[in-house]
């Protein structure tokens, strides 16, 4: 066989999860303490983590960098690093200048870009609830450009335009959706191969029907609530989808998997997903503020599965293996303290300034630890290529 110069001279492609994982997981380990502290000292720093600040940095930094790093896969540097400079250089100008030009332009080039690269990947995909993950991780991308916007226009946003605070509401509902369905996608085929390796046979896996369902009722909630109007609709769509993922979470039949701790850790995340959808839905059938309740989807829903699938890629990638059950049984319970923690506090939690600390220092552990782990398990990783 004859190999061309271009064959020849072909750079390997880097792993983007060892690029994006680590520096998620560092961004979401000092901003929910640093947002606290901006409020709770008085001085207001960083600005970028004030109000919903915070909010815009755990979606459209964080939640956006372990999508980077999951989705796109093998990556020639020429595309890896320039998207990671980005992503860095967003988040910097947004942590200490948010109403600077330079963030405001920065943060959406970042998310337009990984949207140029991740949403062709998806194109090929045959089946139309396999096709909704492009356009999904697209309209995300869009919110996060969106949401500046409605920022500068402030005064001038009226109940048919939505604000910033209603499209970081859509987000989350957006992020919902999409755990929903890629988590699915993880738990179904791990729980049956587990499981017919024991003789047990396990018809229920994907489920179509209750996925094409959840798909429906929550790709209109990403849109409904952006509208405060639409609210109750909007709520009623939540709490049926709360039932429909808890029905898919128990046909899984997750407690005949013991030995695989890992398994059944995605699994508490799937089951926050419905906590956090029923609470929420519950929530804005009542006229009440979702906040605490939205926070028990990105504490213990995102949090936990996105835990889990780091550290999973990063095992299977550094040794081939699950992650330990030291490791997902410690962040979980830690990730899982700091939602209820984060929960009990309330719409006014300043006011239990002891358990909004509690939900941030064990939410900032989780994350630190996870750090942590990647750094030791890309250092394995390489030495094994080696």
């Amino acid at each position: 066989m004859i190999l061309n110069k271009s064959d020849t001279r072909r750079k390997p492609k880097d792993q983007t999860f060892w690029v994006f994982f680590p520096a998620a997981s560092l961004l979401a380990a000092l901003a929910v303490p640093l947002s606290v502290w901006a409020v709770w000292s008085g001085t207001g720093w960083p600005a970028g983590l004030l109000g919903t600040g915070h909010g815009h940095e755990l979606i459209f930094g964080f939640a956006l960098a372990v999508i980077a790093g999951y989705t796109l896969g093998p990556q020639p540097a020429s595309v890896v690093y320039p998207l990671f400079g980005l992503w860095l250089a967003a988040r910097l100008s947004w942590f200490f200048w948010p109403d600077s030009l330079l963030a405001q332009t920065l943060s959406p080039a970042f998310t337009l870009l990984l949207a140029w690269h991740v949403v062709p990947r998806f194109n090929a995909a045959k089946k139309w609830r396999n096709k909704m993950v492009g356009p999904l991780i697209l309209v995300l991308c869009l919110l996060a450009a969106m949401f500046g916007l409605a920022e500068a226009l402030g005064p001038f946003n009226t109940s048919w335009l939505p604000g910033h605070l209603q499209l970081m509401h859509s987000a989350i509902a957006g992020l919902l959706l999409l755990m929903t369905f890629m988590g699915g996608r993880v738990i179904a085929p791990a729980v049956a191969g587990t499981l017919e390796k024991k003789g047990i046979p396990l018809e229920a896996r994907v489920q179509p029907r209750i996925e094409g369902a959840l798909i429906v009722t929550l790709g209109c909630t990403v849109f409904l609530t952006a509208f405060p109007a639409a609210n109750p609709v909007a709520g009623s769509l939540l709490v049926i989808a709360s039932g429909l993922i808890t029905l898919r979470t128990l046909r899984w039949k997750l407690w005949l998997c013991p030995e695989r701790p890992d398994l059944l850790v995605l699994g508490l995340g799937y089951v926050w997903l419905a906590v956090g959808a029923l609470l929420t839905g519950a929530a804005l059938l009542l006229g009440k503020t979702p906040a605490p309740a939205l926070h028990v989807i990105t504490i213990g829903a995102l949090g936990v599965l996105s835990t889990s699938i780091m550290l999973r890629l990063a095992w299977q990638r550094g040794h081939r293996t699950p992650p330990t059950t030291t490791d997902i049984a410690l962040i979980a319970t830690l990730l899982s303290g700091a939602a209820i923690s984060r929960l009990v506090a309330g719409s006014a939690p300043f006011s239990s300034p002891a358990l909004l600390w509690l939900s941030a220092g064990l939410w900032a552990l989780a994350y630190f630890w996870v750090f942590i782990r990647l750094q030791t398990l890309r250092k394995y990783a390489k030495k094994r290529q080696k």
